[in-house]
């Protein structure tokens, strides 16, 4: 049976991300973000609900994210579900939810205001090769026109 696991999360930073590196060389960073949801109950009344989540990153990411990101800035978060077990020191059982990241973009502007407008972003894995820009000789590019020998059953969608 086919499974889909994917989590995309748009939150800022509760803490400064903790970065450490394993006697094997592989950097770690955990990060929690906050996410909201504004909504209005059936008086009328706004309500606003916080949701807290733990985040994972290895790898180059994990020394991206430490590198440029601080307590309280926007991010863009996509990555996998998974359930963390362990036992405490009394032998009781624990669990919780988190987010293997897989990718990531930087939200918002470069000045230290988590709101701060721009759009800056960066990309670590599955960003397409950038586009070489036209010559500046050259005329610019036409759109395609339709064909009419098209049929409907030719499109994919």
């Amino acid at each position: 049976m086919p499974s889909f696991n994917k989590v995309i999360l748009l939150g800022n930073l509760t803490r400064d991300p903790e970065l450490r590196v394993t006697t094997g060389g592989l950097s770690i960073c955990k990060l929690g973000i906050a996410t909201n949801r504004v909504y209005q109950t059936r008086d009328g009344e706004r309500r606003e609900e916080v949701t807290y989540v733990d985040v994972d990153s290895f790898g180059r990411q994990a020394e991206t994210i430490s590198k440029y990101m601080t307590k309280g800035r926007p991010i863009l978060i996509e990555g996998r579900l998974k359930l963390d077990t362990w036992e405490t020191q009394q032998g009781e059982k624990r669990s919780k939810h988190l987010v293997v990241l897989e990718n990531f973009q930087f939200v918002g502007g470069r000045g230290d205001s988590a709101d701060a407008g721009g759009s800056g972003s960066h990309v670590e894995r599955n960003s397409p090769p950038p586009r070489p820009s036209r010559a500046p000789d050259s005329p610019p590019s036409r759109p395609s026109q339709p064909t009419d020998d098209m049929e409907d059953d030719d499109v994919p969608f």
